[in-house]
């Protein structure tokens, strides 16, 4: 249903596009190819594949038929040319930056990123020769003073993990290109999916997600994903991935998250749901200091939200009255919400930023990257809305 497809609404796309089932004996679900390599009919033609003179499957590292599936409609549901589904998220992430940059080049990235990303850039690449600032990417006066000629890449989540501050996507790649068409914007879209916001639409080179989130949707896989044009994905794919990272997803993992994003779009419409309810109901209660999520009006990213994203999603975070001592008692006083990281799952997620998931920044950073001590963040899952306020409640209520 390849051409039709293309034409049709998101949610049909994200169930049909890509697959042809003549292709595969009738199989309404895309098969799962177990198999490490793939025999060719004759020496000339692995040498044309080998030689990319012709299209055809040679070695999993490089693709796999049930990864192919994925990747095209992957691709096809950020608007983008080309996708490349990866082991994890930073595997994504690190294979793309490898491949684009070299010992002198500089990279812009936002204050406030998710932990193992902060780590790859100050820990990981600076040991390699590039540089790194960080900005409020908030602020287009501070990126565009950022940015210098040796400056290859600006990167930034939107929203931002865990803090849910919004970047103008638009204006950010607008500006950079504006700049030097030599440096690419790359988006973390993770929190939103395509299904909520395309970064590729607003003028940005390449999208990044943590498949293992919503994308999979279950959580019970770890997978990541780079979607842009095919020129550049070609090279992560034959550099980042085949020669620096190797971090090749499985098929097994390949066809649960293509069972994922049958599901994306109801999904994406209940988190976010049920979280702009959380978010006001968690507004109103005398035991919070402050609730930060784009879909409040009181949200200094509410416009701009409404702008660039079709709903607020369904992360928040917020800090209780007495700081980190009472944020660890709430989290603890949790009944059905689990203390855990990673986010998108059915289940009501709930964790402490500061020592789980950027604990990878010293208390300094933490601190001048704006990520407070006693920051809760929540991911909220897809049990009813009155059983997460219930559970909710019951933690405030001793705190």
């Amino acid at each position: 249903m390849n051409n039709d497809a293309q034409k049709a609404a998101f949610s049909t796309r994200a169930i049909h596009y890509g697959y042809d089932s003549s292709s595969a004996n009738g199989s309404l679900t895309p098969p799962i190819y177990m198999t490490s390599t793939f025999a060719f009919d004759s020496v000339e033609q692995g040498g044309e594949r080998f030689a990319g003179e012709a299209e055809g499957p040679i070695y999993s590292r490089l693709g796999n038929p049930t990864q192919s599936v994925l990747e095209t409609r992957l691709a096809d549901l950020e608007e983008g040319e080309a996708a490349l589904a990866m082991a994890s998220g930073m595997g994504a992430i690190s294979a793309t930056f490898w491949t684009l940059l070299k010992a002198g080049d500089h990279v812009v990235a936002d204050k406030t990123l998710y932990g193992c990303t902060f780590a790859f850039l100050e820990h990981g690449l600076k040991k390699f020769g590039v540089d790194v600032s960080y900005v409020d990417c908030c602020d287009l006066s501070a990126v565009k003073n950022a940015l210098t000629d040796q400056t290859r890449i600006v990167y930034f989540e939107s929203p931002v993990n865990p803090t849910l501050r919004v970047m103008d996507i638009a204006a950010i790649s607008q500006l950079v290109h504006n700049y030097s068409n030599d440096i690419k914007v790359i988006v973390d879209n993770t929190y939103c999916t395509p299904a909520l916001q395309r970064p590729l639409t607003l003028g940005a080179d390449l999208v990044v997600h943590s498949a293992t989130k919503y994308l999979g949707g279950h959580g019970d896989l770890i997978a990541g994903a780079v979607v842009g044009d095919e020129e550049t994905v070609t090279r992560i794919r034959l550099e980042g991935l085949k020669d620096m990272t190797g971090a090749v997803i499985s098929p097994m993992t390949a066809f649960l998250i293509q069972r994922g994003l049958k599901t994306l779009e109801l999904r994406m419409e209940r988190h976010s749901q049920s979280a702009l309810a959380i978010a006001r109901w968690l507004a109103e209660q005398p035991e919070i200091e402050q609730v930060y999520y784009p879909g409040l009006e009181s949200s200094p990213f509410y416009q701009l939200a409404q702008q660039q994203m079709t709903l607020p999603g369904g992360m928040i975070a917020f800090e209780l009255k007495g700081g980190l001592e009472k944020g660890k008692q709430f989290m603890n006083n949790l009944k059905m919400i689990k203390r855990a990281v990673s986010l998108g799952d059915a289940e009501t997620l709930c964790q402490h930023p500061a020592s789980m998931t950027h604990s990878t920044y010293t208390p300094e950073e933490r601190m001048a990257h704006d990520i407070s001590e006693g920051l809760v963040r929540i991911s909220v899952g897809l049990e009813d809305v009155k059983d997460i306020q219930a559970d909710l409640s019951q933690a405030l209520s001793v705190c």
